[in-house]
């Protein structure tokens, strides 16, 4: 059994002492002489609960975070009935205090006080564990929704994974489209550079060819031009 575990375990026994203790009390006459007794031992209870609930605090930070959130829950709603506790004790004081002040006696009642004290015990016993139950069924509550929140958590990572790993995956193809229109575009200029290579080659050609027909034009008139003949005779 664990540190934390044994702590809750006393703690549980003191809310039920202090619960029993407090019924008892509201039951006495504002003159009994168990009433400082009762109020001496819930005066010294209800501080113990406090350190407890501190320790088993100190304990809880040194578990991993799933823990940490359910023990967390169950500290909380442990708090709560503790300022309850505390706050009814009060009023129970403060009602004691409002009474005016009355003398009793032992007499032939006594012991039909008796059975009606262990009557109001079976009470407070009922009472307490109706109160543990609801405290159980907050607990329950509290980690099945603690439980779904770690699902939505776990799926919304899965999420954000699949996520990151299209936008890898659309960088990388960016990345390839970028490298094929830079290839695009040093082999756009090289055919540019080709083509303008072979249309000067083709004027060049051109020109050659022009200047080849008109020496021969030049030669062929030259030649057969009747005063060229007459020079010659």
């Amino acid at each position: 059994m664990s540190l934390l575990e044994q702590y809750e375990q006393q703690y549980a026994a003191l809310i039920a002492e202090i619960t029993a203790h407090i019924g008892r009390l509201q039951q006495l006459q504002a003159g009994s002489s168990d009433r400082h007794e009762l109020s001496n031992k819930i005066d010294a209870s209800l501080p113990e609960a406090q350190e407890l609930l501190e320790q088993m605090g100190l304990e809880v930070r040194e578990l991993n975070p799933a823990q940490r959130n359910s023990f967390n829950s169950k500290l909380q709603v442990a708090q709560a009935e503790l300022k309850r506790l505390q706050t009814e004790y009060k009023q129970t004081k403060a009602k004691f205090r409002a009474q005016p002040n009355t003398f009793t006696t032992l007499d032939l009642d006594s012991a039909g006080d008796y059975y009606e004290d262990v009557s109001i015990s079976n009470d407070q016993r009922q009472r307490l564990l109706e109160n543990s139950e609801r405290i159980e069924r907050t607990g329950n509550r509290l980690t099945e929704g603690y439980r779904v929140a770690v699902d939505t958590e776990q799926l919304g990572t899965q999420v954000l994974n699949d996520l990151h790993h299209q936008r890898e995956t659309l960088q990388g193809a960016r990345a390839r489209l970028r490298e094929t229109n830079a290839d695009l575009g040093r082999a756009s200029r090289t055919l540019n550079t080709m083509m303008l290579r072979a249309l000067r080659e083709k004027v060049v050609l051109y020109g050659v060819g022009v200047c080849f027909v008109v020496a021969v034009g030049v030669s062929i008139y030259l030649t057969f031009a009747p005063g060229s003949s007459s020079t010659t005779a």
